[in-house]
């Protein structure tokens, strides 16, 4: 009991370190970082922290990817808005009692966007497409029966023809399961340093004023201003509550204190029968300005495959409300197992 009151004394103090501040919006960059991936973790509204396991864990809580101490891979891939879409794959694989290793890659696809300058306000003919990569290395750990930690370092690189940004991050993880049913979730994401663009496009050459006719022209470079990634802490719990040996139902919440927006409640549930088909739906709510988000309800439904004694095979699929946009998201996912 020592150990879970010193626990919750330090998120209680988390809380209070990392409160939302929405007067700070539009102040941080990498907001791809706050994208989410996995339909049964978007299907849920996100909210289960203290209870997601496998591969999906690395993006909601790393210390969930060791409880299922077993080979995984996935790919997930999400219609996001104004033509943006993202692709992931992650894969895991369990290292006895060392713990368990993942690697995860996001990607963003944004289209071919048109070349436009002061002297081509219309357009150049041409067009370019920017390229914002995240790369992560995963380690999870079952310490005993009911604690798992975990930690997902990622590497962050956004290019723009020949303009560029690059910066790391570190989430940080604990799930507590106080028995079979209630479970308990605290996750730290996305600490780390600023970052920064930089690159030959940021260079302009022009005449020197007040030069004598003839002098050489000069070349100045814009300075672009350091800005932070969007860091976060989550509080979450969990409970599962058994109807009988084949139906069951999961219901979480989650409390989201943002540093650069409006902090979240986050509310999610997973019926499931044989443990194989899955129905979810989830909630996310502003703390303040609540009228303000773009995003409402979440619904999903997966089915989960035993071959044979060794290989597993899951399809999951998620629709998110998007408001202000005309269609919502919808998200795939393909899972092996073995």
């Amino acid at each position: 009991m020592k150990k879970l009151f010193t626990f919750l004394f330090i998120a209680c103090l988390s809380l209070a370190v990392y409160a939302g501040d929405k007067d700070r919006k539009g102040t941080t960059g990498a907001d791809q970082l706050l994208i989410p991936v996995g339909a049964r973790g978007i299907a849920t509204g996100g909210a289960f922290i203290a209870n997601l396991t496998g591969l999906e864990s690395i993006y909601y809580n790393p210390a969930g990817l060791d409880v299922t101490a077993q080979t995984e891979a996935m790919f997930s891939y999400l219609n996001y808005i104004a033509d943006i879409n993202m692709s992931y794959f992650a894969a895991a694989t369990s290292l006895g009692d060392v713990g368990s290793i993942g690697l995860s890659i996001k990607t963003m696809s944004f289209g071919d966007i048109p070349i436009t300058t002061a002297d081509f306000p219309d357009g150049t003919g041409s067009t370019y497409s920017p390229s914002f990569i995240v790369l992560g290395l995963t380690y999870s750990k079952v310490i005993t029966d009911r604690i798992s930690v975990g930690t997902n370092i990622k590497l962050i690189n956004e290019t723009i023809v020949n303009t560029s940004a690059t910066g790391f991050g570190i989430d940080v993880g604990v799930q507590y399961r106080f028995d079979n049913r209630l479970s308990l979730g605290v996750a730290l994401k996305n600490i780390g340093p600023n970052m920064k663009y930089s690159g030959p496009d940021l260079q302009t050459s022009t005449s020197i004023p007040g030069s004598f006719i003839g002098t050489g022209g000069g070349t100045f470079e814009i300075t672009a201003e350091e800005f932070q990634i969007p860091s976060y802490f989550e509080l979450s719990v969990a409970y599962a509550y058994p109807f009988n040996e084949q139906n069951s139902l999961v219901i979480a919440s989650t409390y989201t204190a943002n540093n650069s927006l409006e902090d979240l409640f986050l509310f999610g549930l997973e019926y499931s029968y044989l443990n194989t088909f899955f129905i979810r739906g989830g909630y996310d709510m502003l703390v303040e300005n609540s009228d303000e988000s773009i995003y409402g309800f979440t619904a999903g439904a997966g089915i989960s495959y035993q071959i044979g004694d060794q290989i597993g095979v899951g399809f999951d699929y998620a629709f998110r409300e998007v408001k202000d946009f005309p269609s919502s998201n919808h998200i795939i996912t393909v899972k092996l197992m073995f």
